[in-house]
């Protein structure tokens, strides 16, 4: 695939650009930062895929195989390198792996992986690499009582350490995985293998998570000054996380094309602009005092991950802890809407990128085998003043 891998040294006989923030490298065995680009292409998954329990349309992010869908926006990443690991030329999916080597010959494999939307969301991921390790499903509660704290590139994340029996064998394996949702994109970063090398490797790993940078995308640095960001662009220091939403809109991102959408009617003081690759449609609002938030359309086949995962990806995005199923089911309310059955949630935290407080009012839809969200998002008096006009938006779309 069309992974450009930025690296300073020529290595079997392919020559890697370089590409590294102020300085050059000369070994690949040191402590180092590196960045990459995500592929475009995303070739149909394999039966083997299908045969690995993943939800439709998955594809496998536990072996790398073709089949990864993500977006040429997505942002460059960059780390600092453990001590001892060794890298290894990124795959078709993978943005970055690793492979780390103990006494007697233990081995671990490290990934990193991006996907697009909730991709099956935690739960049902987090039971597949128990399954992988011969242990048994647990519940959301379940999954969040064992859920480890730990930060990537400055948010909140959750760590997963699962041991057993890998499938088809009696060597006892150790699995640490987070996902973490960013930017409407679910990252994997995975370490897998021998029980003992992936314990004693468990603080590198934990390490390498806090490293993790990611940068504004190749095709985002490019953009003339007045184009609003992409999916993957930093915001300016103070701006609340509103999911990239730009401070101004230039012409050429005015109205976007109707065309795919539903039929609904923007309240007052909505502006649309660009979405970009996974929203139906973006609008900006504006309040006093220059507040700002915005509201996302985005929409996905079947249940798109189910709410449990978005409004857990939500609350992510404020640096609040998962709810679990009881806490869930105590703060969605039902949504009457036009057509299908809707549920109603709020919440408030602390931006995860800018330490600036926020709140959310989402919803989501089912409808005809879709699965369809909006996401109010912005600072806290604006999204109140808002929470009206949101509600009756989405109740009186017509799909």
């Amino acid at each position: 695939m069309n992974f450009i891998i930025r690296c300073a040294k020529v290595c079997l006989n392919r020559t890697w650009p370089v590409l590294l923030p102020g300085l050059l490298l000369s070994g690949c065995g040191r402590d180092e930062t590196q960045s990459y680009r995500v592929p475009k292409e995303s070739p149909a998954p394999t039966p083997a895929m299908a045969a690995a329990g993943l939800p439709a349309g998955h594809p496998d992010i536990s072996t790398g195989a073709a089949g990864a869908a993500v977006p040429a926006a997505a942002p460059r990443l960059s780390w600092t390198k453990p001590e001892g690991w060794n890298e290894a030329p990124a795959s078709q999916m993978r943005v970055a792996s690793f492979g780390v080597k103990g006494d007697g010959g233990q081995k671990a494999d490290v990934s990193v992986i991006p996907l697009p939307g909730a991709a099956g969301g935690t739960e049902s991921n987090v039971n597949r690499w128990r399954g992988q390790v011969g242990l048994g499903s647990l519940t959301a509660e379940e999954l969040a009582k064992a859920a480890e704290a730990v930060e990537v590139a400055g948010q909140p994340a959750q760590l997963y350490d699962v041991a057993g029996t890998a499938t088809g064998t009696t060597e006892p394996t150790r699995i640490l995985g987070v996902i973490q949702q960013r930017d409407g994109m679910a990252w994997f970063f995975k370490m897998t293998g021998n029980d003992p090398l992936v314990a004693k490797e468990k603080s590198a790993f934990i390490a390498f998570l806090k490293s993790v940078k990611f940068e504004a995308s190749e095709a985002a640095a490019s953009l003339p000054a007045s184009h609003p960001p992409v999916g993957g662009e930093a915001l300016p220091s103070g701006h609340p996380n509103v999911s990239t939403l730009p401070t101004t809109a230039s012409p050429a991102a005015s109205v976007p094309s109707s065309e795919g959408k539903p039929k609904w009617e923007v309240p007052a003081g909505w502006k649309e602009i660009a979405g970009g690759q996974f929203l139906v449609a973006k609008f900006t609002l504006t309040g006093d005092g220059g507040a700002l938030a915005a509201v996302n359309v985005s929409m996905s086949a079947g249940d798109g991950g189910g709410l449990a995962a978005n409004a857990n990806r939500w609350r992510g995005q404020l640096g609040q802890s998962p709810w679990d199923a009881a806490e869930l089911q105590k703060q969605a309310k039902e949504l009457p809407v036009a057509g299908g059955t809707g549920t109603f949630i709020e919440m408030s935290g602390t931006d995860g990128r800018t330490g600036q407080p926020a709140s959310l009012v989402g919803a989501m839809v089912a409808q005809a085998g879709q699965a369809w969200f909006y996401k109010l998002m912005g600072e806290g008096k604006l999204v109140e003043s808002q929470k009206a006009a949101f509600t009756k938006f989405v109740q009186t779309v017509k799909y």
